[in-house]
């Protein structure tokens, strides 16, 4: 007489971590969260995920899209779309198909466009250049043209 729909609910329901709590571990959901608290560790969602203006994310974010009103430290891959609102700050590296930036959010980080935000969601594995080892491979040339004029005026 009477269906059970409990599991239709669960997968439709978002996670709240809410302001004064402080969590800690791995989060993998079906639908979306939303932080106002604090947390550290990996968040893993199909839906979206917002980091509301009190809350702070310790994390590598994976999600549809990502919209950052408070502070993130980590990576973020969507496979939609990044917005980092005026009271938002990242730091960072991003990987995303659109990426929204409104006047005021900060973000510390490289950031890759493509239809592919997997293949380049290990962009902050992929370690940049130091400036220590630019400036040494600049030295290196600089030197190697001066010889160069050296053996042709001689």
């Amino acid at each position: 007489m009477f269906k059970d729909n409990s599991s239709k609910r669960l997968s439709v329901t978002d996670t709240l971590i809410g302001q004064g709590t402080v969590a800690e571990g791995k989060i993998s959901c079906e639908a979306g969260l939303r932080v106002e608290g604090e947390y550290r560790g990996d968040i893993s969602c199909k839906g979206d995920v917002i980091i509301g203006e009190c809350g702070v994310a310790r994390s590598n974010i994976e999600a549809r899209d990502v919209t950052i009103a408070g502070k993130v430290y980590g990576d973020i891959q969507t496979t939609g779309r990044l917005t980092i609102t005026s009271s938002g700050q990242l730091h960072g590296n991003v990987a995303a198909k659109a990426l929204i930036i409104l006047d005021g959010a900060v973000l510390n980080g490289s950031c890759r466009m493509n239809d592919k935000p997997s293949d380049s969601a290990k962009a902050g594995s992929q370690q940049p250049q130091s400036v220590q080892d630019r400036d040494n491979s600049q030295q290196s040339a600089k030197e190697q043209r001066e010889g160069a004029k050296a053996r042709q005026a001689g």
